[in-house]
């Protein structure tokens, strides 16, 4: 036992005990009785690799005791109990104190104030006496709100002598709509949230709002804890059919995501590494937020501190195995008939069209056509075959934009989705190969002739509206991508082709006229290239230019014949392989050839109704909605096998392993079925067992959260480890207590709110009344006063345009985006002052980015939202005093704090007054007037606001 004893255990590897060998190190159990194919210990020992062979370095075992090994564990391994199984079967760790019951059983008496009162009485300290109403108005506000009270409520409540004044305030917060948009924020800094991938590619989830608007409604609407985990986790299960628990699962899609990894790379081992860092990061979020159990330790290796096999973290990632994150149509129902309404008015508008082209001539726009339109627009870029933002077309192409292109494969060919525009057939990519021999089948009657050479590599494929930063559509001073023109933009070696026989049958056009302008879409600086392009008729090439240079231009004038079936739009790289933004097509349109009615044969006003309801039609199309969707999971009804990870390398599995989780709570079965058992009833099982009235993890830890918010710190210091790594309770029959009300409460939070806002210890003085106690309990552990706290990054941006009367309250939607967005590669991301209504809207409704960071926002210690963020780190820096005075941001709503102030109170010391008022929510004191009076005179009430907006009054909680 020198390797894998009592005092060393070599790959974690123990096999003096019967109960160390069948539990077993990285690889699963050592031994597997009656299968020794299946027993890792049988397998190291006749390995012929001397680097896996067991014992190492040493001669292998003699075959005799090989053969000893194996008929040992067919015949079932028999191995009698001994005194150091007796032992290790006892693990001191399963007695941890947050793994037992929650004690349900106290005094009917018992309260927040009872236990905090007994430990402060134990060590000899006075607590701190209750603080002003100002100040405790103040302090419910930004706790339950995130924004300083209005001063006409502060003197209400200050004058109010009912005693039940602070009960009623504290229900009339907790009922108002701006709770759930300050607590919501708690939640989504634990489920990382932001509005983009991460990454190399950080690219926008425009639908990912849903989910931070689900949070918002079920914390206001007081959904009961389990519930709200439960939809979070496996709401599409629970609750089949109802749009808004779909909603919910965009919690396991709120972290970070690798599009490179998942869709563009083309290596296999990358893609396996994407795929393990996306398990491990919802295994993580879904087990830390709700149990507190650093679950992503055991990756690797059993946890080094908490029982927790590495082997049942892969329990959990088989859970989740049948899952990816992508867009997800919230409502089937609704989908299907905003789409056949969206037919419906294609069809009718394309009647309309037809008749005006008959009677007036006019043209159909191809890059509406790609893009989902109805022929008759700007082509700017639509919802249709856009494969540059489609996920799943890309994946399904095999397409990425890196800088290693991809090898095509020969006569591949993708038709769109169902959802893309009736009027294209399908976009492939032309692999001419070298000699150019290399075909397409369009359709099984129609092989294209003399296909150009290429070099087999491609990017992306078609592109319908701008370009990207990298690329431009300029051809003769004309920029093709402003207002007017429309753009069709074909990578090199990509092709389009239109379906005419469907343009024919919704225009009732007979011939027509191909028209418009092919450019270069590359930059000047862009590197020599051959850019070929190519225009099919059928099977026949009918318009082939070479070497489409930078300053050259395509005029295409291509005649349609009648009977013609398919156009084919084709650029190719001539070989070169140079595969960026090649070419556009600028104002590309199908015209009729049938020449159009005189004028006087029409009847008047006809035309001029047609336009008005051609007209209508289009803006009925705009302001359709599309499908709505949210950014959560898709899944799939048999999830593929898990197996463990030697190392935690996605490279070296291991044994195989069936949906489960952990079993040091020991309140339910930690088995969640086996390979056979569907993706989503592995889900609704995980949530069960989190859910359980006997998880005594899942109590504990959201109480504990919620006094972590109300006090600065939490019962338990590390919020999200309740493991032995983590620090013990302060006052554990006070947790436990709590955890025992929650439950008794039905898993109401604002039942907890209640309780905690209510104490005494809440509502007592921040301040150091007794300097005796700081040297018995420095850190306020035991409660003796209220924590001074200072505003986080969001609460402290929301006060200030509070304060300055430009807050815009709308609620929901879409979140604002406080910069400007340029489309590249990696799409970039530059900041502007919010200076607009739009942008004053509250800073939960903020567009996150999650690789570009706010800078203000971040100065003032914002999260960085790739990570789970249970507790802020508060930090002070020179920066954050240069920024609060400095920031245009705070110079232009100090500004407009002045102008509230001299509009509601005049100017001189009467505007002075009212600037404080509104700032720090109480009457100014004569020394404050006089001052700010002197200095306004001097620089105006601007200076004054700026000042107030960098004290530390209004900086700080209380």
């Amino acid at each position: 036992m020198e390797c894998h004893g009592v005092g060393k255990q070599k790959g974690d590897l123990r096999l003096d005990a019967r109960v160390f060998a069948f539990k077993g190190g990285h690889d699963g159990p050592a031994v597997v009785a009656g299968d020794p194919a299946a027993s890792p210990l049988y397998q190291r020992v006749i390995a012929a690799d001397a680097e896996e062979r067991m014992p190492a370095k040493a001669e292998p075992l003699p075959a005799a005791e090989i053969a000893l090994l194996k008929a040992w564990i067919e015949a079932g391994a028999p191995w009698p109990e001994d005194e150091a199984d007796r032992v290790a079967a006892v693990d001191p760790r399963r007695d941890h104190w947050a793994v037992q019951p929650v004690r349900m059983d106290f005094p009917a008496g018992a309260s927040v104030d009872g236990f905090i009162a007994a430990r402060l009485a134990a060590q000899g300290l006075t607590p701190a006496p209750e603080a002003d109403r100002r100040t405790l108005i103040r302090r419910l506000s930004f706790d339950l709100h995130g924004l300083p009270p209005d001063p006409v409520q502060v003197a209400r409540f200050v004058a109010d002598p009912d005693p039940r004044a602070y009960v009623r305030l504290v229900d009339e917060l907790l009922a108002s709509p701006r709770y759930g948009e300050r607590w919501a924020r708690h939640w989504l800094d634990i489920a990382h949230y932001a509005d983009t991938h991460g990454f190399e590619r950080d690219q926008l989830r425009p639908h990912a709002w849903r989910y931070r608007d689900w949070v918002i409604d079920a914390l206001n609407a007081g959904m009961p804890y389990d519930r709200f985990l439960r939809e979070q986790i496996a709401g599409d299960v629970v609750a089949p059919g109802d749009p808004a628990a779909l909603v919910a699962t965009g919690f396991l899609a709120a972290g970070p995501w690798d599009f490179v990894g998942h869709v563009e790379t083309r290596s296999d081992q990358l893609r396996r590494a994407a795929r393990a860092g996306d398990l491990d990061d919802i295994v993580t979020q879904v087990i830390t937020a709700t149990m507190g159990v650093t679950i992503h330790c055991a990756r690797c290796h059993d946890h080094k501190v908490d029982p927790i096999a590495q082997r049942d973290y892969y329990r959990l990632w088989s859970v989740f195995s049948g899952v990816r994150r992508d867009n997800r149509e919230v409502d089937p129902a609704e989908s299907a008939r905003l789409r056949a309404e969206r037919g419906r008015l294609r069809q009718v508008h394309a009647g309309v069209q037809g008749e005006l082209l008959r009677l007036a001539g006019g043209a159909l726009d191809l890059a509406d056509m790609v893009g989902g339109g109805d022929g008759h627009g700007t082509g700017r870029k639509g919802a249709g075959l856009v494969l540059e933002t489609g996920e799943a077309e890309t994946r399904r192409l095999g397409l990425h934009r890196n800088v290693k292109p991809n090898r095509l494969a020969p006569n591949r060919i993708a038709l769109p989705d169902a959802n893309a525009s009736r009027f294209v057939k399908g976009v492939f990519l032309p692999n001419g190969g070298p000699d150019g021999k290399g075909r397409i089948a369009l359709a099984p009657e129609v092989v294209l002739k003399d296909l150009p050479p290429t070099s087999g590599l491609a990017w992306d494929a078609v592109r319908n509206g701008r370009l990207n930063a990298q690329a431009h559509a300029r051809i003769d001073g004309i920029d093709y991508e402003t207002e007017g023109h429309s753009v069709l933009g074909l990578h090199a070696n990509a092709a389009v082709v239109f379906d005419l026989a469907a343009v024919r049958e919704a225009y009732g056009l007979a011939a027509m006229r191909l028209t418009g302008v092919v450019g270069f879409g590359a930059r000047e600086a862009a590197a020599p290239t051959k850019a070929d392009f190519a225009v099919y008729l059928d099977a026949e090439r009918v318009v082939h230019r070479l070497g489409l240079g930078k300053a050259e231009s395509l005029a295409l004038e291509v005649l349609v014949p009648a009977g013609a079936r398919f156009l084919t739009l084709m650029a190719t790289d001539g070989g070169d392989g140079v595969g960026t933004d090649l070419l556009f097509l600028g104002d590309a349109r199908l015209r009729s050839e049938s020449p159009p009615v005189p004028p006087a044969d029409i009847e008047a006003g006809r035309l001029a109704g047609l336009r008005a309801e051609a007209a209508a039609l289009q803006r009925a199309l705009r302001e359709l909605p599309e499908p709505p969707q949210v950014f959560a999971i898709r899944t799939t009804e048999r999830p593929p096998p898990t197996r463990l990870q030697r190392r935690g390398d996605p490279e070296d599995e291991g044994a195989e392993v069936t949906p489960g989780a952990f079993s040091w709570a020991g309140h339910a079965p930690a088995e969640f079925g086996d390979d056979a058992t569907p993706e989503g009833e592995r889900r609704r099982r995980l949530a069960d067992w989190i859910t359980h009235p006997g998880n005594p993890l899942t109590p504990r830890v959201l109480v504990n959260r919620l006094w972590h918010h109300h006090f600065g710190q939490g019962i338990v210091a590390t919020p999200s480890d309740f493991g032995l790594g983590g620090t013990p309770p302060s006052h554990p029959e006070l947790l436990d207590w709590l955890a025992a009300e929650f439950q008794r409460s039905g898993g109401s939070l604002k039942h907890l709110h209640r309780l905690i806002v209510g104490s005494a210890a809440y509502r007592r003085d921040s301040r150091v009344a007794d300097p005796a106690a700081v040297a018995v309990d420095a850190q306020n552990r035991l409660l003796w006063r209220q924590n001074p706290r200072r505003l986080d990054a969001e609460s402290l941006r929301d006060a200030v345009l509070s304060v300055a009367g430009t807050l815009n309250l709308a609620m929901g939607g879409p979140g604002f985006r406080d910069f400007r967005y340029t489309e590249a590669y990696a799409p970039l991301y530059d900041y502007i002052t919010a200076d607009e209504p739009g942008l004053w809207r509250r800073s939960i409704y903020r567009f996150i980015v999650r690789t570009t960071p706010h800078q203000f926002l971040s100065t003032l210690d914002c999260p960085d939202p790739a990570n789970l963020t249970p507790a802020r780190v508060r930090t002070t820096t020179a920066l954050q005093a240069l920024a609060l005075a400095n920031n245009d941001f705070m110079l232009r709503q100090a500004r407009r704090l002045a102008e509230r102030a001299e509009r509601e109170a005049g100017g001189g010391e009467a505007g002075v007054r009212r600037a404080i008022e509104l700032a720090f929510q109480r009457e100014a004191t004569a020394g404050e007037v006089r001052a700010g009076a002197g200095l306004a005179a001097g620089r105006g009430l601007f200076a004054v606001c700026r000042a107030l907006l960098n004290a530390n009054e209004f900086v700080h909680i209380d």
